[in-house]
């Protein structure tokens, strides 16, 4: 309790400047001075009750300890402590929000706040912000009530560590973080009833909300994965990790983003029925995609499946890898790696290659076929100059497949026959009236005496070379002989055109020599 000096001096400042702040508590409190005998009043009030907060200070502020005899004096007028200032028991600001701000404003009360408050109450006064620290000064205290306010933040917990005689605390109604006081020894002193609805201890209502959250949210996430990667599996399986895409299968969806859409650019081909698209995978694999549109029914569909699953499992280098298939009810779509380079038809146009190079083409032809026949015999290709494709390295590569029985093996052997004829004259069947038998007529019409109208005169052969593609004339005469009941097999012509390959290679360097030896003289070219 103060001494009766200092409560004595609380009355007197208070009517001394009772003129100065009527109407409010202090407005001007920088203007004041304190009296001239005010040091003195002051040092006689410590000696009497050396406890009082001031006292105790490192350093006396005369003129701070003034103000806070003012403040105090109006404070406990303002909570309606009777008998101001000697029973100076409680600060009440309680449902006075224009008022309380303004004292918890002065720092220098709640500095030397008077050792008789032994409760505050700050409650429904529409304080914002975070906790207002000033009030923990007063550490003699019994009581706190700050509810009904917008108090937000963490809540400090630490800082109330001093308030031993704290027993009574309501921080009812305030928006405080959430935090671990459950856990202190501070949170025993109370019951619930102090922290209803405060935000620092989990309501029931954020337990059920959590619940609600729990157990509706889980479901809906587990749904809307479960669809995000249905769709995934059904439309977009490139996106997938690799263990759960559907292996060699494509969706319209992966052929549409591969093709841009299928634009215009990216498209090869057009014809009825039939169109050839470039694209590139997601994965940077360019591809070759053929589409058959056209509403099939399902029968023929699952024969499709069933072609395509014998199609992807073709591995040699002279035949297109086939990556896969696509399966709608009104498209059907092969996809095989993509080959930079022309046709047989476009090379043998466009740069006249010499009788080597087109020994080496019908080689790499041969031995495809012959893989087929030995592994895949009811797999039928497209053996047309037209169709057969040139890789960089000049390996021929058979680019179209077709499962079934259409082509007998003899019908496979006249197919090579023609691609041999047309190889060697540079003739197309189409050139001719009767198509094939067109062009096979008019090669027999000129074998053997006027051969060197029938071959292409562009590979200027010497003699030697000259029959050799005789000799290749008459294989194709031979495999497209109708008139016989045994044509030779891809084995025997297999060892023919090697056996000429290695005549040609041995022949070249002799040619060459000629040529450069006898001044051209050793050799003629056969026109």
């Amino acid at each position: 309790m103060a001494s009766p000096r200092f409560l004595l001096l609380f009355t007197t400042l208070s009517l001394t400047v009772s003129s100065a702040i009527s109407g409010s508590v202090v407005e001007d409190l920088a203007n004041l001075q304190p009296p001239s005998d005010f040091n003195t009043t002051i040092m006689k009030n410590c000696q009497h009750n050396p406890s009082l907060r001031y006292c105790n200070s490192s350093s006396m502020d005369l003129k701070e300890i003034f103000k806070f005899t003012i403040v105090a004096s109006h404070l406990c007028n303002e909570s309606k402590n009777p008998n101001c200032v000697h029973s100076f028991d409680h600060i009440d600001l309680r449902n006075r929000p224009k008022m309380a701000p303004l004292y918890l404003s002065y720092s220098f009360f709640w500095k030397y706040c008077p050792l008789t408050v032994l409760s505050i109450d700050l409650s429904n006064i529409s304080l914002k912000g975070s906790f207002p620290k000033e009030v923990i000064c007063c550490d003699q205290i019994q009581a706190l009530d700050l509810s009904l306010n917008g108090l937000t933040g963490e809540f400090p917990i630490e800082s109330f560590a001093p308030l031993t005689n704290l027993t009574f605390l309501n921080l009812s109604y305030n928006y405080f973080s959430e935090s671990k006081i459950s856990d202190s020894q501070f949170f025993k002193r109370f019951n619930d009833s102090s922290f209803i609805h405060s935000g620092i201890l989990p309501s029931d209502r954020n337990y059920t909300i959590k619940a609600i959250l729990l157990l509706v949210g889980f479901p809906i996430s587990v749904i809307l994965m479960a669809v995000c990667f249905g769709w995934l599996c059904f439309q977009r399986p490139d996106y997938l990790p690799r263990m759960f895409q559907r292996k060699h299968k494509f969706t319209p969806s992966m052929l549409r983003a591969a093709t841009n859409g299928f634009s215009r650019k990216n498209q090869m081909v057009r014809s009825e029925g039939v169109e050839i698209y470039k694209g590139t995978l997601r994965d940077s694999t360019q591809v070759r995609i053929e589409i058959y549109r056209g509403c099939i029914s399902r029968e023929k569909r699952k024969e499709f499946v069933e072609e395509c699953k014998v199609l992807v499992e073709l591995c040699h280098k002279n035949l297109v890898q086939v990556l896969g298939w696509c399966r709608t009810r009104n498209q059907r779509a092969i996809v095989t790696e993509w080959t930079d380079g022309e046709t047989i038809e476009m090379w043998l146009s466009g740069s006249a290659p010499p009788w080597k190079q087109r020994l080496k083409i019908l080689i790499g032809v041969v031995d495809g076929m012959r893989y087929l026949q030995e592994n895949w015999p009811e797999v039928v290709y497209d053996l047309r100059i037209n169709s057969v494709l040139l890789a960089d390295n000049h390996e021929p590569i058979l680019s179209r497949f077709q499962v079934g029985d259409q082509y007998s093996n003899n019908k496979k052997i006249h197919k090579f026959g023609i691609f041999l004829l047309e190889i060697i004259t540079n003739r197309r069947s189409q050139e001719f009236e009767r198509g094939e038998a067109g062009l096979i007529e008019h090669v027999r019409d000129n074998y053997p005496e006027n051969l060197h109208k029938v071959i292409d005169a562009r590979m200027k052969l010497p003699e030697n070379m000259f029959d050799q593609a005789k000799h290749g004339i008459e294989l194709g005469l031979m495999c497209t002989d109708q008139s016989i009941s045994k044509h030779p097999s891809l084995n025997q012509i297999s060892h023919m055109i090697n056996k000429v390959y290695e005549s040609c290679l041995e022949l070249a360097p002799q040619n060459h020599k000629r040529s450069h030896g006898d001044g051209g003289k050793g050799h003629k070219h056969v026109q």
